[in-house]
C-alpha cells in the first residue's frame, strides 16, 4: 500500500510522521544509516558514485532541489541518479525533507520569492512523476484517498477552488461544470450528461473529458497550493520570532545556492557553441533591433516595441538558448531578483519606446503594462514575482514575421543569410572572435 504521506506530505499522516521524528533540528547534517539503507535498497537507484546517495536529511533536502533543477534543465539530465526519491521506501524520510524545506525557505525568503514558487514547483513535478511510476490501480487508489480528505463536500462548488483559479494553477478551462458544481465522479457525469453522450460510448466520453486526468490535475494542484500557503504560514510565525533558526536559516542557503545552479545551463545559440547570459552588445544586434531601437517614426509603434523589441532584448539578454535547449523557462529563473530586467532590460525598451514619434508612452501609457506581460507577469503595473506565471515570456519574432508584419524593419545584411531569428543573428556575432 502507498503512504499517502509519499503522495501528500501535508496529510495528517505526513503531520505525524513529523511529530513522531522530525523534531531534532540540530541532528539533521548528521549521517543517516536508515536513510542510505532505504536508497540503498532501492534497484533503480544508480548507486555507482556514493555522491548520488544522500546521507542525511540535509542530503536529502538538496537532492530534490538538485532534482528539480536538473531536470528542468539540464540536457545530460541522468534520472537514475535520482530514483529513489520516487519509490516509497524513502517515503518517512521525504516528508521530514519536505517540512525541512519548507521551513527554510519560509524563515529566510517568504511566500511570494523565486524559492517559494520553486519548491510549490518542484513538490507538483514530484507528484506527477512519483503517480507515474505505480500501477494503475494503486495510482486510481491513492488519488481517490487523497482527494477524499482534500474535498470533503459530495458535491464540489467551481467557487471552492477560488485559490487555485485565482493563482492561475488551474483554469475554469480545465474543469466540466454542471450548475456551478465540477463534475469529477463518473457517477455524477453519467447523470448530468448521461442523454447527451448515451450514443458515444458514455464510458469512454467521461475518460476523454475527466477520468482520472481532472482529478489528479486538482490533487497536484491543491497540494502545490497547500504548500504555499504552508511556506506562508512558517514566514509570518517566523516574523514574530526575535531571532530566526540559524539552523534553517543555512538551508535556506544552501537551497537558493543549488536554484542558482540553473543559470549554468542558460545560454548558447543555434549550434556552433554556446553563446553565455551577459549584457548587450549592441554592436552584435541585427539591423531590424538596431532601427527598432531607434524609434518608430510612423505607425506600429506597439507592435514593434512591445511584440518585437520586448522578447528580443529579454531573451538576448537572460538567455540566449532558449531556441537550441527548447526549455520553457520564466524571467526569474535566470534573473531571480529582477535587477537585471529592471536596471538593463526595460530602460532600453522605455528608451526606444521614448524615440518614437510621437513617444509611445506619451499617448499609450498602458503599453507599459502590455510590455510586462509579455515578459511573463500579467497584466499588471509592475514586475511582481507574484504575478509572474500569469502571461507566458514571448519567445522573439521569427525572420519570417518581421517580413511580414513589420517590412520596413527588415533590411537584411550579409550575416542574415541563412538567419530564421534575430535572437540567432545576435548568437551568432557573439560567437565571433
Amino acid at each position: 500500500m502507498i503512504p499517502m504521506s509519499f503522495i501528500n506530505p501535508l496529510s495528517d499522516e505526513g503531520k505525524q510522521i513529523v511529530r513522531e521524528d522530525g523534531g531534532d533540528l540540530d541532528r539533521i547534517f548528521d549521517v543517516n544509516d536508515d536513510i542510505i539503507d532505504a536508497v540503498n535498497s532501492i534497484t533503480a537507484q544508480e548507486i555507482s558514485d556514493d555522491a548520488y546517495i544522500p546521507k542525511s536529511y540535509v542530503d536529502l533536502v538538496i537532492k530534490r532541489v538538485e532534482w528539480y533543477v536538473d531536470k528542468k534543465s539540464d540536457p545530460k539530465y541522468n534520472h537514475k541518479k535520482y530514483a529513489f526519491l520516487f519509490y516509497p521506501e524513502i517515503a518517512k524520510f521525504d516528508v521530514i525533507a519536505f517540512y525541512i524545506l519548507c521551513q527554510a525557505v519560509g524563515i529566510k525568503y517568504g511566500p511570494n520569492s523565486r524559492e517559494s514558487r520553486a519548491v510549490s514547483e518542484l513538490q507538483g513535478q514530484i507528484i506527477e512523476n512519483r503517480l507515474e511510476e505505480l500501477y494503475e490501480r494503486d495510482r486510481l487508489e491513492i488519488v481517490e484517498k487523497i482527494m477524499n480528505t482534500l474535498i470533503v463536500q459530495d458535491r464540489i462548488k467551481w467557487t471552492s477552488l477560488a485559490d487555485l483559479l485565482s493563482s492561475k494553477k488551474i483554469s475554469l478551462q480545465d474543469l466540466v461544470l454542471k450548475d456551478g458544481n465540477v463534475i469529477l465522479d463518473q457517477e455524477d457525469f453519467m447523470e448530468y450528461f448521461g442523454d447527451v453522450v448515451k450514443l458515444q460510448q458514455p464510458e469512454r466520453m467521461y475518460n476523454v473529458f475527466i477520468g482520472n486526468r481532472i482529478k489528479e490535475l486538482i490533487m497536484i494542484k491543491m497540494i502545490m497550493q497547500n504548500t504555499e500557503n504552508y511556506i506562508k504560514n512558517v514566514h509570518e510565525i517566523a516574523g514574530r520570532e526575535v531571532e530566526p533558526n540559524a539552523t534553517l536559516l543555512k538551508i535556506a542557503e544552501e537551497v537558493a545556492d543549488a536554484l542558482s545552479k540553473e543559470i549554468r545551463y542558460y545560454g548558447g545559440g543555434d549550434g556552433g557553441g554556446d553563446v553565455e547570459a551577459s549584457p548587450l552588445n549592441v554592436e552584435k544586434f541585427p539591423p531590424c533591433i538596431r532601427k527598432a531601437l531607434d524609434g518608430i517614426k510612423s505607425g506600429g509603434r506597439n507592435e514593434v516595441i512591445v511584440l518585437f523589441l520586448t522578447p528580443f532584448l529579454s531573451y538576448a539578454r537572460l538567455y540566449p538558448s532558449v531556441f537550441m535547449r527548447n526549455t520553457t523557462l520564466k524571467v526569474s529563473d535566470v534573473d531571480a531578483d529582477l535587477k537585471i530586467t529592471q536596471n538593463e532590460i526595460l530602460p532600453m525598451i522605455y528608451d526606444s519606446a521614448d524615440r518614437c514619434s510621437p513617444p509611445l508612452f506619451d499617448d499609450q501609457p498602458q503599453e507599459k503594462i502590455n510590455i510586462n506581460a509579455k515578459l511573463g507577469f500579467g497584466m499588471n503595473d509592475n514586475l511582481n514575482l507574484q504575478h509572474e506565471g500569469e502571461t507566458t515570456w514571448y519567445t522573439p519574432m521569427s525572420c519570417e514575421k518581421v517580413k511580414l508584419n513589420m517590412p520596413n524593419l527588415c533590411k537584411p545584411d550579409k550575416t542574415c543569410k541563412g538567419i530564421t531569428n534575430p535572437l540567432s543573428y545576435y548568437n551568432r556575432k557573439m560567437r565571433e572572435k
